[in-house]
């Protein structure tokens, strides 16, 4: 098939997947949660949920065709491929785009300086997704950025330079790395057929080649954790890989293929290791309940109830994680309003971007952002160091508590409509007498309350500038 053609259909198979990968690409949240002990885990756990928002940046092959992350060369029902090729030769294709990738417009310092301004305070960079190419210089493996057209550049180990620019910027700095590696012949070995994500071959029957895969796994993550600065996070994908014994109902419920089997990677061994290097780092093991998922990472939703345990919903800016030409943006607006719920429920929201091939990234996402970042200049303080409170939410309102006492309350208004002149809410009460600030304005609003329903007078003009403000926030000292 020619290149073009080619191209057309495998955009073709991406535009037919978001829905399907929504339902069966994505990782559930576990709901049980244990608590860290180590006092440095806690302390860093502890800024982490001050943060309250990042950004998760999915930059791979994929981003070359701009179809859908890894999952297209995954050989299960639910995954859309052009049918004139056959699986063998499409993975071999994939796998070649290995020989095209040359991001020579890399520029991690934009994405710094963009992801700043848009409020952002900490990031996770998928250094090695599913399909096993790596975008740091491993030594495991020749299956990298830094092996192809792209070696000869002074940045090819694309991951230092990511994370020093973020650093720079004094974001938390997090490593996306995936368990499975579908390159690996000790994950997939091309002895047997792939038939779905997990390991192909019986582990039970070869024990030594799946050490081999044990040791692989453990020696990447310890380069990323010896030879690339300050870590905060190691960010786990792949749930499935886990431990027999971890495999329960909940996890049987998903409806993805888990294995009886054990497909466990020696987590105590890798956490020993990381926190030696990296003190106090926060491991997210997604889905794997236990010592080492540090928080939950409920993905492309947000819960329906508060949550008390440590976590994060993680949110896509488009509808794919990485980029896909002409995908469809959500608005500034409505991913202001999934932060604001996300906080008010407790939590922190990771909003996913895809650079460009050439790595640049797309203008649309940018001018979003930025969009996001002017509400959160003046409205922060409702977010950043925030927890939840007992009563978060009364319809499009939502509640934050600060470190000091002052409550905030968050009222989320309708996509590109004037502010209304009068705002109510129920609950959360402000102190008899005491002054409640609109912190758009910095300026006190007039309000009154009758029993436990609150009244607020808008400050004139602003219901004649429709769409001018997606959340109004609201400082305040609470009736105790």
């Amino acid at each position: 098939m020619k290149k073009a053609t080619l191209a057309l259909a495998l955009l073709a198979a991406a535009s037919a997947l978001p829905t399907y990968a929504q339902q069966q690409g994505v990782h559930q949240q576990s709901t049980e949660y244990e608590a860290p002990t180590d006092p440095l885990v806690v302390q860093k756990l502890d800024k982490w949920r001050d943060q309250k928002f990042g950004l998760i940046l999915h930059w791979g092959l994929y981003a070359i065709p701009g179809i859908i992350e890894s999952w297209t060369i995954c050989s299960e029902d639910w995954i859309e491929r052009d049918s004139t090729i056959a699986y063998e030769d499409y993975k071999k294709r994939y796998w070649d785009y290995s020989k095209q990738f040359n991001p020579t417009k890399f520029n991690p310092e934009q994405w710094a300086s963009v992801a700043k301004k848009a409020g952002m305070r900490y990031l996770v960079f998928t250094t090695k997704h599913h399909d096993g190419y790596n975008m740091f210089d491993t030594k495991q493996s020749d299956f990298k950025i830094s092996s192809g057209p792209f070696k000869n550049d002074p940045r090819a180990d694309v991951a230092k330079y990511v994370f020093d620019a973020f650093r720079k910027q004094d974001f938390m700095i997090g490593a996306y790395f995936s368990k499975p590696d579908w390159h690996t012949q000790d994950f997939w070995w091309s002895k047997y057929a792939t038939p779905n994500r997990n390991v192909n071959y019986d582990i039970k029957k070869y024990p030594w080649r799946w050490k081999k895969y044990q040791d692989f796994t453990y020696n990447q993550i310890s380069e990323l954790m010896h030879n690339y600065g300050r870590m905060d996070i190691l960010w786990l994908d792949g749930g499935w890989v886990r431990p027999k014994e971890t495999v329960n109902a909940e996890v049987r419920s998903w409806g993805a293929p888990i294995p009886e089997f054990s497909q466990d990677v020696n987590m105590p061994r890798i956490a020993t290791m990381a926190r030696q290097a990296q003190p106090g780092l926060l491991m997210v093991d997604r889905t794997v309940h236990g010592p080492y998922e540090n928080y939950q990472t409920p993905e492309q939703k947000v819960p329906d109830h508060q949550l008390a345990n440590p976590w994060e919903s993680c949110l896509t800016l488009a509808n794919n994680w990485g980029y896909v030409p002409n995908d469809v943006y959500k608005s500034p607006t409505k991913i202001i309003h999934s932060l604001v719920e996300v906080v008010a429920k407790g939590g922190s929201l990771l909003l996913g971007v895809g650079p460009r091939p050439d790595g640049t990234l797309d203008q649309e996402a940018v001018t979003r952002l930025e969009a996001i970042g002017k509400w959160l200049d003046v409205n922060g303080a409702a977010i950043y160091s925030t927890r939840s409170t007992p009563l978060y939410q009364d319809g499009s309102t939502y509640f934050t508590q600060g470190k000091k006492g002052t409550r905030y309350a968050i009222a989320c208004l309708p996509e590109n409509q004037a502010a209304p002149t009068t705002l109510t809410w129920t609950g959360n009460v402000p102190k008899k007498g005491s002054k409640l600030t609109l912190l758009q304005t910095g300026k006190s609003v007039k309000w009154s309350a009758s029993g436990d329903k609150v009244t607020l007078t808008m400050p004139a003009g602003m219901s004649t500038q429709a769409g001018a403000y997606p959340a109004l926030a609201f400082a305040f000292v609470p009736e105790k």
